[in-house]
């Protein structure tokens, strides 16, 4: 070690040592005679990608320290530069709570090819079942069981829940009976109802075998429902109190079943006939005395859903309640099940992403883009291209009865026109669409969604003509010289613009509360319709206005 930095290092000037490093393993040896204490700032003087080069020749000891102690953001920096091999073998030194700092999806598909399970199974055990998830679905086909065998039975149940189906369908085929058996008995009622929704037919032939009778019935029950009813997505593992009894008696029910039940922080209470009378949350009987009864201490306001309820509605009540879970009761207000606000979740997703796939004209699709074949992207999209491809053939009738009477410039402004009224009609069907979605409009609210766009066309209407107007003299006429834009017919055009923005905005709004009110999905007739009729209207405008001013 040269003069230099032996004085930098004495001084404690460890951006200066950092500075003048130009070698790793010069970099390793100081690393290796400096005291604990001055590790890490030493290591965050270092820029990150020469502090990866550092870290894979450092003794364990050193490494685990380095990465103990850094910042997730610093520790994430560091690792991008390490190689997958280098992290593999980082992480076979490493404690578990370390290990996990830096395993990630590429070095545990390392440690797996490796067989490296004493390493993989203490790690696996201690990852989150979503994060686990997504590891499974880069797994090769024939891993699958071993990964899965590796996990605590527990766990592997929760995990196989956040799988992918067809990754769901490959796994099952490779397990055993007694595996199956294991899988079902973990899981929550309404995670087996929609496994046995979405799996083929000799797939669920042997989910139900290994399911006992009181399971069968249940999901019998479950899939006697509509598909987008509350009923469909509920549970029925809840914890039920009676009103007569103490806080003490409610604990030892709550105790004596919480492990079959999906949550316990909400508890229901019901009569002898099962009719919901009230709830208590676990806040609530933690703060009552033990004596105190259930019937005095509950919220009898009780807000629920009705089986036969939309299940967008149930998961619209538990976003705005912010419940944790709601109650789904027949019509007779007995308790049948709740719907847990992960359930929720996912209805909330479901529909958003269906929604999207309508406006965009596309056939909603169930699997991911990536594992989505060519087929059933060309199967997805077809069917409404060609109906607005028959649709747009109006437009091209307008502009050939019009073609003869229009001169060249004129018809040079119709693309700008198609598009402006086109995205205006987006813009007020988008807004409306997603307020309908989430209860914000009702079509009795039609004539305030009216007037109020009305005003809003009227305004933007008139800042597109003006802007118009400006654009077609000052750039089209003065700046390109280009011939046929007098001041009237560049007044034309503008005063087209404004009409078309109007009825664009008028159209935007009422067509999905027109849709609605037929008790249809909105979404359906969003961007790709509304953009259709716009342009057939604006070219009408536009041509009618044009003959009529300019002859």
């Amino acid at each position: 070690m040269d003069e230099e930095l032996k004085a930098l290092l004495q001084a404690k000037d460890y951006q200066g040592v950092a500075e003048a490093l130009k070698d790793a393993e010069a970099a390793a040896k100081i690393f290796a005679e400096l005291p604990e204490g001055e590790v890490l700032p030493f290591a965050r003087a270092l820029e990150a990608d020469f502090l990866a080069e550092v870290l894979v020749l450092l003794e364990p000891d050193l490494q685990k320290k380095i990465v103990s102690g850094l910042h997730d953001d610093e520790l994430q920096e560091v690792m991008e530069d390490v190689s997958v091999d280098d992290t593999v073998e980082i992480i076979q030194e490493m404690p578990q709570t370390i290990a996990l700092r830096i395993a990630e999806e590429d070095e545990i598909l390392k440690l797996l090819e490796g067989k490296k399970f004493s390493v993989l199974k203490p790690l696996l055990s201690s990852m989150n079942e979503t994060d686990l998830a997504e590891i499974f679905e880069e797994v090769r086909e024939e891993d699958l069981p071993l990964l899965f065998r590796i996990l605590p039975k527990d766990l592997a149940a929760e995990t196989f829940v956040e799988l992918e189906t067809d990754t769901q369908e490959k796994l099952l085929k490779k397990l055993t009976d007694r595996e199956i058996k294991d899988v079902m008995d973990e899981l929550f009622l309404d995670d087996t109802v929609d496994l046995v929704e979405e799996m083929p037919a000799n797939v669920v032939k042997r989910l139900l075998a290994q399911s006992d009778s009181a399971t069968r019935t249940y999901i019998n029950e479950i899939l006697k429902y509509p598909k987008d009813s509350a009923g469909s997505i509920m549970t029925i593992e809840y914890v039920s109190l009676r009103p007569n009894m103490t806080v003490e008696e409610a604990f030892d029910r709550i105790r004596a079943q919480a492990i079959d039940k999906e949550t316990i922080y909400t508890c229901y209470v019901t009569d002898e006939a099962n009719k919901l009378l009230g709830l208590v949350t676990a806040k609530d009987l933690m703060l009552a005395k033990k004596d105190a009864k259930i019937g005095d201490i509950m919220e009898d306001n009780v807000i629920y859903v009705n089986t036969l309820d939309d299940r967008e509605e149930a998961a619209r009540k538990i976003t705005d309640y912010g419940f944790l879970a709601l109650p789904v009761t027949d019509r007779e207000r007995r308790l049948v099940g709740i719907v847990t606000v992960d359930d929720a979740m996912d209805v909330i997703e479901e529909e958003t992403t269906e929604d999207i796939a309508k406006m965009a004209a596309i056939l909603p699709e169930n699997k991911p883009y990536l594992k989505t074949g060519v087929f059933s992207i060309w199967k997805s999209r077809v069917p409404w291209l060609l109906i607005l491809l028959v649709s747009a053939t109006f437009t091209g009738l307008i502009l050939n009865k019009f073609e003869n009477l229009l001169s060249t410039a004129m018809l040079a402004c119709v693309p700008m026109l198609m598009d402006t009224g086109g995205n205006s009609g987006s813009q007020v069907s988008v807004t409306v669409i997603r307020a309908l979605a989430l209860g914000e409009l009702q079509t009795k609210d039609t004539l305030k969604v009216v007037w109020k766009e009305i005003r809003a066309a009227l305004l933007l209407g008139l800042t597109l003509a003006a802007a118009c107007f400006v654009k077609l003299i000052l750039i089209d006429k003065l700046l390109f010289g280009f011939e046929g834009y007098t001041y009237l017919a560049c007044a034309v055009v503008s005063l087209a613009l404004f009409c078309t923005v109007i009825v664009a905005k008028l159209v935007g709004c009422l067509l999905p509360l027109f849709v609605k009110k037929c008790r249809l999905d909105p979404a359906a007739v969003a961007s790709p319709f509304i953009t259709t009729i716009v342009d057939a209207v604006s070219l009408i405008i536009f041509c009618g206005l044009s003959v009529l001013i300019l002859g």
